[in-house]
């Protein structure tokens, strides 16, 4: 039995900026974090929208755990980032952007 195709989450936005770092401090002294678009989407719909796990899933078509799971890496990373001084790069993911 072969595991089950990953599906592409839907995103409806892409930000501008793509990359943060904390003021004063040299790029090349910072350790950085990585955080997808999808999980960039999972926070924007449920802290920003004030979207439910549940809806948030059904408009990224993803089941709600998978959902929660895309969320808790988010919050984790930005976390680790803010808490650590480390640079947030927004990148990659498996989505495609809804039209």
């Amino acid at each position: 039995m072969s595991p089950r195709p990953i599906l592409m989450r839907k995103i409806s936005f892409e930000p501008g900026a793509t990359y943060f770092k904390p003021a004063g401090v040299p790029l090349r002294s910072l350790e950085e974090v990585s955080v997808s678009f999808e999980e960039i989407e999972s926070l924007r719909l449920t802290q920003l929208k004030g979207l439910s796990q549940s809806d948030s899933a059904e408009k990224m078509n993803i089941s709600q755990p998978t959902f929660n799971r895309v969320f808790n890496s988010a919050v984790k990373k930005v976390s680790d980032a803010l808490v650590n001084g480390k640079a947030i790069k927004i990148e990659g993911g498996n989505y495609e952007k809804k039209k």
